[in-house]
């Protein structure tokens, strides 16, 4: 009786540990890990469907998985600095361990592999584009003329602006996507947020800051971009969409015209495409002055 009761102590609690699985998302990086002695699989595709397996066997015991995205090379660079065997499945297990606290990673919730592995990148570009926008703001240095952190007056001019584009929108969804041209790709970022009966406005936090840490890369190095918002008010069947080009250390309004002509051009071929239906492209709402540029830092 007592036995039988430990073991239902230890399923309960089996139940409330969180666990973490580092996963090879391509062939490259599964080639890579085949070097290792300890590393017993042969193909790719058996590994994902074993994995798969795997995470709907621990979601059928209750256990909540976390799926991190596993590099090989940062794993090697990892047990180097810290003077792990490579080869040794205890090491890669410490290694996915702290990327459960430090590196991309999505929660499993019973979706295929097929869907959770594009989140699971996403994630991992989402926070590299991040890393490398802080990296640059922090290296920009003070502006020669005052003295003043060019990094932290954007990211204040920043914050100061997506504040005033929300408090503009009116009531509803608001989607906006913030673009600033760099080397060698782009930085972008997306922000959901949704105005709350009391009038408040709820978003993720961690979106909010890198959206705001893009858009201040852009001001602090002034370089072209553009800011999209697309609306979604209640009880309506049609949204807004509008924008700004990045201009300086400010926005510029785009014209309902130049908002269109971006929607409505193939990016690749330049032909024109249909617009999407229920939907109005419009100017912004003025915003008041966004133009920093007459006494801007001279660097």
């Amino acid at each position: 009786m007592t036995y039988t009761r430990h073991q239902t102590m230890r399923r309960v609690l089996r139940r409330e540990i969180a666990g973490t699985i580092g996963l090879l998302t391509d062939e490259h990086d599964f080639t890579a890990m085949r070097r290792y002695r300890t590393f017993t699989f042969d193909d790719h595709a058996t590994y994902l469907r074993q994995v798969e397996a795997l995470l709907r066997t621990l979601a059928s015991q209750g256990s909540h998985t976390t799926v991190a995205l596993f590099d090989p090379q940062e794993y090697a660079e990892y047990c180097a600095e810290t003077g792990l065997d490579p080869d040794a499945p205890t090491s890669r297990t410490r290694y996915t361990a702290e990327l459960a606290a430090l590196g991309p990673s999505v929660p499993y919730q019973g979706q295929p592999l097929d869907a959770l592995v594009p989140d699971l990148v996403d994630e991992a570009v989402r926070q590299a584009t991040w890393h490398y926008a802080t990296t640059l703001l922090a290296g920009i240095g003070a502006c020669a003329s005052c003295g003043e952190d060019i990094g932290r007056a954007a990211f204040l001019r920043a914050t100061d602006l997506l504040a005033r584009i929300l408090d503009t929108a009116g009531p509803g969804e608001r989607h906006l996507v913030c673009s600033v041209s760099a080397t060698p790709e782009p930085l972008v970022a997306a922000l959901w947020a949704q105005e709350k009966p009391d009038g408040t406005i709820h978003l993720d936090e961690t979106e909010g800051l890198e959206f705001t840490t893009i858009l201040a890369v852009g001001f602090a190095t002034r370089t072209a971009g553009g800011l999209v918002m697309r609306t979604t008010a209640p009880d309506t069947t049609t949204d807004r969409v509008y924008g700004w080009r990045l201009r300086g250390e400010g926005l510029e309004p785009l014209t309902a015209g130049e908002v269109f002509d971006a929607y409505c051009t193939d990016i690749e071929s330049g032909d024109l495409v249909s617009p999407e239906s229920g939907v109005d492209y419009c100017a912004p709402p003025d915003l008041g002055d966004t133009d920093t540029t007459r006494g801007g830092h001279t660097h």
